[in-house]
């Protein structure tokens, strides 16, 4: 399908010249917004999107930084009439679309739209745990007593109960899991605060919605167990929009398999003991009964306490790698007989209270998911442990392309009149879009679209309207040793000090592992330790947003400058314009881990199939994750910066080509002398007069 403008313009659709006068320089946004100015990229993809919408079927729209593509999905989105739903990755993204993005173009075009936000039920206060959160024995804890104080206080103002509008809670603060529920302790309609619910005024908001906003983990999660209300909600929506639709098969895999954590089942024991002696008091020994439990559950996490914090354990043989099957099949044996004399405790009590119904049901959940993994992995599936403070079993899909068919818009069949376009067309007008920054390295973007079961959807690339040549340049230091080298880390910290320091930080180091992110991070602490015009800031030291909002500050008159070591969510979601960012150090390629037991199982696949497990898996993983982290250098068009790869393998080895294709067409750096003058300029650049790197 042909997806230029010319083309859809001049199909004369009322969408399309709705959308096109939407975007031209004296449409509406040119009226409302201070910033806008029409760009070719972003009107061709706001065209593509009108045209799905109206013949309905799927989009794979790849849209480069500076695009704009939140506004080409949703302003056709809001023009069309249509109920339309809204995923995301994060929901931070969420926030922004329902409480800025998607007010200011409703107001901006005129269109009366009722709008709806849905999250996940740990993003809402609940009532009934709120008021019995004051038993907890964390609850007499100081820090956790004033939080709890305070969370009772807003819970008389909010009406919303989502917790992301109370100001400065610590996402990882201690009161949060007394607070909220999950779908395993909820008391559904049986709870004597049923009717004041939170997370069922936002269902019942998002079904009377025109625009309902959720995230992607709300979506596979309801896809899992059909409990959030999306299965209600989805069938009446003729158009569904996934932005940073990248993250979708990862995000996916977790949610369609199986999982049991120890920290599920201390849960259990807390919430069981809780309510046994408040409510039933001598009817079990409930203590005895949560202490047998606990110590089970503490016991199969032992097991695994030679492994490293965040290592995936493969699990091929019947018990994970490094763990004896005798000792691991006993402890699934203690932790089974544990559910069991606890639910035949929950059997005489369970009419008592709508607590202990739902203890029960929680209990036989536990007991069945112990079950399923003393036994054999599905067929066609991979299982894996994860190590970390609880021990978490995992059995999970290779990816979500089966999951994704069964509920896309169908593919038009052979035979269709003359002139209907070939590929997703759905003969009741639905129409999906997915939509991100970087979905893949090539014309077809595979990476994306083969495991979410895409492939012959209508693919959509557009550019990025960013000047790389002019603002960013790409430098390699060919004097750094090969990444297996143990001297790489130290001597990379090294060299980013220096050059730091004479940019006055304004440097963002992204690294792929843990190990380097603790190394690199130590070094450059140690060295300017005491400093006054430099801080060094680490992932893992304070909350994520504090360090963004911390380092983003930096660029103020009189702060000291930064630098920001980081890893994994980082590479990603981190969005710095302006002075404050103009150096993005990444350590070294970042091809997936050999030894993840999902790459593993991913590469075997590839292999039966006589395809390369490096060619058609690790590369285009390495690609797209290295375009994920050179984005965030730039991200305005006044923006300048160097981007610095420290592995000289991108330049020595022939799949180098192809990586340095991946990212974006940036001036290429030979020499320390081209990088000290790239420096030297940027040193000078000031907001109001910026030289060329």
């Amino acid at each position: 399908m042909d997806f230029s403008p010319s083309t859809l313009e001049t199909s004369c659709t009322p969408l399309a010249q709705a959308v096109a006068q939407a975007f031209s320089a004296d449409g509406a946004l040119a009226r409302t917004e201070a910033d806008f100015r029409p760009r070719a990229g972003q009107t061709e993809m706001a065209l593509a999107v009108a045209r799905t919408i109206e013949v309905g079927g799927v989009l794979v729209a790849e849209a480069g930084t500076g695009v704009g593509k939140t506004f080409s999905y949703l302003v056709p989105a809001l023009l069309s009439g249509e109920r339309v739903l809204l995923s995301t990755a994060t929901k931070a993204l969420q926030d922004q679309l329902f409480a800025r993005d998607l007010p200011r173009l409703a107001q901006a075009l005129g269109v009366p739209v009722r709008m709806a936000l849905l999250k996940g039920r740990g993003s809402y206060l609940c009532l009934h745990r709120l008021e019995q959160a004051r038993q907890e024995g964390m609850a007499h804890d100081g820090s956790v007593a004033a939080e709890l104080a305070r969370m009772e206080l807003w819970a008389q103002a909010t009406r919303t109960g989502d917790l992301a509008e109370l100001p400065g809670l610590d996402e990882r603060s201690a009161v949060l899991p007394l607070v909220t529920s999950t779908r395993e302790n909820c008391l559904g309609s049986a709870c004597s605060r049923f009717r004041q619910c939170h997370v069922n005024q936002a269902r019942r908001e998002a079904l009377a919605a025109d625009v309902v906003v959720v995230n992607h983990h709300l979506f596979f999660a309801d896809q899992a167990v059909r409990e959030s209300g999306m299965a209600e909600l989805l069938p009446t929506v003729r158009v569904v929009v996934f932005d940073e639709a990248h993250q979708l098969n990862e995000t996916g895999v977790l949610f369609l398999g199986t999982q049991l954590g120890t920290g599920q089942l201390l849960d259990f024991a807390r919430d069981l003991l809780a309510a046994g002696m408040q409510r039933a008091r001598g009817m079990a020994d409930w203590q005895g009964l949560c202490a047998k439990l606990e110590r089970a559950a503490r016991d199969l996490r032992l097991l695994a306490s030679h492994a490293a914090p965040g290592a995936r354990l493969a699990w091929t043989d019947g018990v994970p790698e490094g763990l004896a099957a005798h000792a691991w099949h006993a402890a699934l044996d203690q932790v089974q007989q544990a559910c069991g004399l606890c639910l035949q405790s929950l059997d005489v009590v369970q009419d008592m209270a709508p607590d202990f119904l739902r203890l029960r049901e929680r209990g036989a959940a536990l007991g069945a998911a112990v079950q399923h993994f003393a036994g054999p992995c599905a067929e066609g599936a991979v299982r894996w442990a994860d190590a970390g403070l609880q021990l978490r079993l995992v059995e999970a899909p290779l990816d979500i392309a089966e999951a994704m068919r069964a509920r896309l818009p169908a593919p038009l069949a052979p035979a269709e009149p003359e002139g209907a376009p070939s590929g997703w067309q759905d003969a009741t007008g639905r129409a999906w879009i997915f939509t991100s920054a970087t979905l893949g390295s090539d014309d077809r973007l595979r990476w994306f679209t083969e495991p979410c079961g895409l492939e012959d959807a209508q693919v959509l690339r557009v550019q990025s309207p960013f000047d790389y040549a002019t603002q960013a340049a790409l430098y390699v230091p060919r004097g750094l040793p090969s990444p297996s080298d143990p001297a790489h880390c130290p001597l990379l910290a090294r060299w980013v000090g220096d050059a730091a320091e004479r940019l006055g930080g304004r440097t963002l180091v992204l690294t792929t592992t843990l190990k380097a992110l603790r190394l690199i991070g130590e070094a450059l602490q140690q060295r300017f330790s005491g400093a006054q015009r430099i801080e060094v800031l680490v992932q893992g030291q304070g909350a994520k947003r504090r360090l963004m909002e911390r380092f983003r500050a930096a660029e103020g008159a009189g702060r000291p400058g930064c630098i920001l070591v980081a890893s994994a969510t980082f590479w990603e979601g981190f969005d710095v314009p302006g002075d404050a960012l103009q150096m993005v150090v990444i350590d070294k390629l970042p091809f997936p881990p050999p030894g993840d037991p999902l790459v593993q199982a991913r590469s075997e696949r590839l292999k039966q199939a006589g395809r390369s497990p490096f060619k058609d898996h690790a590369l285009p993983e390495a690609a797209v994750a290295l375009k994920q982290g050179a984005g965030r250098l730039i991200r305005h068009e006044s923006d300048r910066g160097v981007l610095v790869v420290g592995d000289t393998r991108l330049l020595t080895m022939g799949y180098g080509k192809r990586l340095l294709a991946a990212l974006p067409p940036m001036r290429r750096l030979e020499s320390e002398e081209d990088f000290s003058e790239v420096l030297a300029a940027l040193t000078r650049t000031s907001t109001t007069d910026r030289s060329c790197p």
